[in-house]
């Protein structure tokens, strides 16, 4: 049995505050543009000050790229376009800038972060800060076996709750989430399946590099196989993560129900993200209104997951190759649409000359001011 109690999250995690996101659109509808001109810029700004708690919402100034790594047993199969147990391949691309999520971050000035749950490497040949969450080397093969004992599960649980809250502490104001996994698709379509009550050829897709027809039978057939594994243990979630998810799943997992509490915002990227995140939404129902779905990747198993949690992507550019790429995209609409609700001027401005739109914010400060003491009597 284990110690976690995932219940507790469904009474920790709040909604955004519904007062402040009231108080964004009367703001939004004062300003000069027409309400809706701005199309889903005008409700990323009212969902950023509702997470915020602020009007006029606060610019982004402190994001973050964090990608949880690890290896699928389920790879050995051949379901995925990489050999199985070669993700440290990609993770060591990833911090030597070579990557596209390296290259965006790069210039947008973002910091990346991986967390290694279960990479099949050894752990002393990448950094200590990317290493000393793992969990164990590689998740099982689970089409014939649980990917993780429920011990490790929690362990990983637990450490994405830990990532959570470093990124809450050191001042972090929006996560960029993604994965860097060798079969973690298949992984995550069988979470998606089985929440979803469908069928494994429903969610699978063809992964990141576009697997052929025989390859993605493979892969169905995989899925399928793990369905069976996954669908008596539906009403435990943490057993389910340990059943057919993986380390780096299960960590994921409990990193959004944790930025939940701790009121961060999530960008998510693709299906991997999608499968935890429903993980999540089972565990704790108020928990998807933290999160922001970044684009859609074109896998199904990923739109099934949106679609049962009411998520609609920001973007469709068929951007597959994960690692948090396409979600990264979406930052720049991001921070787009918090300095249009900041900082667009007010519609009874426009009929102002500069000078007295100028005086009219200035009134504000004044009335700020102590007034003066009257003079004494004589």
């Amino acid at each position: 049995m284990s110690s976690l109690n995932l219940d507790d999250f469904t009474d920790l995690i709040e909604r955004p505050d519904s007062a402040v996101r009231r108080d964004a659109e009367a703001h939004r509808e004062s300003r000069i543009v027409p309400p809706g001109s701005l199309g889903r810029l005008d409700e990323l700004g009212e969902w950023l000050a509702a997470a915020q708690s602020a009007v006029p919402v606060r610019p982004v100034e402190r994001p973050r790229v964090v990608l949880f790594a690890g290896d699928h047993g389920i790879a050995g199969l051949g379901v995925s376009a990489r050999p199985a147990g070669t993700a440290d391949r990609l993770v060591r691309e990833v911090l030597e800038g070579g990557r596209p999520v390296s290259v965006l971050a790069r210039r947008m000035g973002v910091p990346v972060r991986v967390v290694d749950m279960a990479l099949d490497c050894d752990p002393g040949s990448l950094p200590e800060d990317v290493v000393r969450h793992r969990v164990r080397r590689g998740s099982g093969r689970i089409d014939i076996e649980d990917a993780l004992t429920l011990q490790e599960a929690e362990a990983a649980f637990r450490a994405g709750v830990a990532v959570a809250d470093e990124e809450a502490d050191s001042g972090t104001d929006l996560v960029v989430l993604g994965d860097i996994s060798v079969g973690g698709t298949t992984a995550a379509g069988v979470l998606v399946a089985a929440l979803c009550g469908t069928d494994a050829s429903v969610v699978t897709g063809r992964g990141g590099q576009a697997i052929d027809d025989l390859a993605w039978m493979r892969k169905c057939a995989a899925i399928r196989d793990a369905l069976r594994r996954a669908r008596p243990v539906l009403g435990d979630q943490l057993q389910l993560l340990a059943t057919v998810g993986g380390a780096d799943l299960t960590a994921m997992t409990g990193f959004l129900l944790q930025a939940a509490v701790r009121k961060l915002p999530v960008v998510l990227d693709g299906v991997v993200t999608a499968a935890c995140a429903l993980v999540g939404q089972r565990i704790a129902f108020r928990a998807p209104d933290w999160w922001l779905a970044a684009h859609d990747s074109g896998e199904p198993g990923q739109a099934k997951a949106l679609d049962r949690m009411a998520l609609e992507p920001l973007m469709s550019h068929g951007v597959r190759v994960g690692e948090a790429t396409g979600a990264l995209l979406a930052l720049p609409l991001v921070r787009a649409a918090a300095a249009l609700a900041a900082e667009l001027p007010a519609a009874a401005d426009e009929a102002k000359g500069p000078e007295e739109a100028e005086a009219s914010k200035e009134e504000p400060k004044a009335a700020e001011r102590a007034p003066e003491e009257e003079p004494e009597k004589a």
